[in-house]
Parts: C-alpha cells; structure tokens; sequence
C-alpha cells in the first residue's frame, strides 16, 4: 500500500486522468478496474472515476511497486546542459525562440535533444520545478511548430498556468503572425487562402482539398500580406496569420496556390534551394500579441503584451 497526497498542481483534475498520467505503465483497463474494486480509495473511501481532486485529498493505492518505478525517459532531461533563447519569463510562463532543427517533443528519432527537454532542465536548474515533488505536472508546451520551422513557443510552468494558457489559445486571444520567404510574387498583397486539409497520418503529410470530402478534412483558413519582393531571386516575403492552425497549413497551402516556401522540400522539389543553402522551409513563428477579451483569474497581466522573435536568416534576402 502507497498513499499520494494531492498537490495544487494535481488539484482540478479527474481521478482517472491524473491516474493516467502519474502511472503511465499502467493499462487503462486495470486502471478502471483498480478504482472499480477499491483498490484505488480517495480519502479512505470508494470513488468514481471522474471524481475531481483537490488539493489535499489522499489517495491509497493497493497497486503493484512496478507501476511506481519511473519510465526510461523520465529523467532525460537531466542528461542535457540546457540551451535556450529565452524571449520572456514570468512565475507562470516562459516563451522561448526555439531554432530551426529542433524537435519540440521526442519522436522515433530522436528522444532527448527535445526543445521540452531543454525547457525542463533549464526550470529544474533554476529550481521552478521538482519532479521530486510533482506527481502528475511537468512544464508543458502550449503550442507547438514544426522541427524546421524557427520562432516562438509558449511553455507553462504549472497546471493553472497551463489550462488558462490552453484557453486563451483555444479562444483566438492571441495574435501569432508568421514570416515567410516564398516563391515568385502572389498577385494579390494581401489575400485569403479558405480550404481542406486532409492528413496523412502515416505520412505526415496533408493534402489540400477545395471542397469536404470527408470528416477527415478539416478547414484552413490563412491570410497573407506580401511585404517584401527579392524581383532578382523572384522570391516574397509575407506576413502569415493563422486564423486556424493545422499540420503544415502555411506550407501546403502556399504551395497549394504555387508559391511554395524557399527551401520546403516536402510540398515541393527543393533541389535547387539546397544548393543555395536552403535545405528546409524558410518559416519563422514571429510575433505573438495577447488581446485577452475575458477575465483571467492567473493570467490577465498579459493582456496588450506584445512579443517577437529574433530575425530569421532569410530576411537577408530583402533589401
């Protein structure tokens, strides 16, 4: 028998999804069967398993030591010397320019030199998290983009933080423009690109449709402002925003209307940008504007903050 008292960062959440994430090793069937047999007891007692926690409430585990025992990657982050280019940090958040290259979680591929990893060890380092004394929260990303793709990223450092930040996002109140280096010249300077995009999950690539085949295409709206011409290089430069944010929807979609980005080789052959020294999208997550229209009980004070990352490399190539 174990107990675990829960913290303010466990505080909010069901029983079986705070279960799910402190015994990771344990199969969701057994789990609903430990909860269902009083194996699982909240505060001495028999409860469901969409109980809500507070902090403070006791939970004993008449379960196996085997699901106590920590996972191989659980600890990767302490195997790294954090590296970070760190735009903004308050108690509750930290936004960083993650570069070009850079997974932001672990894949197949690659399991440690994840952008989360240096986000961890950097907190830890810094003593803003203890995994010593957390059992269900770890610092978490609030968004994500692509390996090749450069710019901003939102981590929260606790569960409140994290919840509000996920809302703000959900709920369109912040602003998050892209910079792009396409090519050619789109005939429009500002223009709409309103579509479907299917993915490809085995692939990991999506297809862009102009009209709903299937539940499995979804709407993607872009809007873009040509802000700059290279005429010498027939390239634009523009100013992306995202009115929805799907896989590759900035890429597939400009390449879609055929002004792919420099330097793309997946939605479009990039042999000639790799000689030039492009070898990936040429796409930057720049700005971020925080336009909160509903009352935040953690985050209101960022309401008006305005956020930008480092120049991309390829602004070089305008004027």
């Amino acid at each position: 028998m174990q107990t675990i008292e829960i913290n303010k960062n466990d505080g909010g959440q069901r029983l079986d999804k705070f279960l799910t994430k402190r015994f990771k090793n344990m199969p969701l069937s057994l789990m609903y069967k430990y909860i269902r047999t009083k194996r699982i007891k909240l505060n001495g007692k028999k409860a469901k398993e969409n109980t809500l926690l507070a902090e403070g409430d006791i939970l004993t585990l008449y379960i196996g030591d085997e699901f106590f025992e920590k996972g191989r990657n659980d600890d990767a982050f302490m195997r790294i010397k954090p590296k970070l280019d760190i735009v903004y940090e308050d108690t509750n958040i930290l936004v960083v320019n993650k570069p070009a290259g850079l997974i932001v979680h672990s894949d197949i591929n690659e399991e440690f030199n994840t952008l989360i990893n240096h986000i961890t060890a950097y907190l830890y380092a810094a003593g803003s998290y203890n995994p010593e004394v957390e059992n269900s929260f770890a610092p978490s990303l609030c968004n994500r983009i692509d390996r090749n793709t450069q710019g901003l990223v939102v981590a929260a450092k606790n569960a409140a933080a994290l919840k509000e930040m996920n809302d703000i996002i959900k709920n369109r109140e912040v602003e998050k423009r892209y910079l792009a280096a396409v090519h050619g010249v789109p005939k429009e300077k500002n223009g709409t690109i309103d579509s479907f995009l299917y993915k490809d999950n085995d692939r990991n690539l999506v297809t862009v449709k102009q009209k709903k085949n299937s539940v499995q295409d979804r709407r993607s709206v872009t809007k873009y402002t040509v802000i700059d011409t290279n005429k010498e290089k027939t390239l634009s430069l523009l100013e992306i925003e995202l009115i929805t944010g799907r896989t590759h929807q900035i890429r597939a979609q400009m390449s879609y209307i055929g002004h792919p980005l420099l330097g793309d080789g997946k939605y479009s052959d990039n042999k000639a940008d790799r000689k030039n020294g492009y070898s990936h999208q040429a796409l930057c997550s720049y700005s971020l504007l925080f336009t909160l229209r509903t009352e935040k009980v953690l985050l209101g004070y960022l309401d008006g903050l305005y956020l930008t990352a480092p120049k991309p490399e390829f602004l070089k190539l305008f004027r």
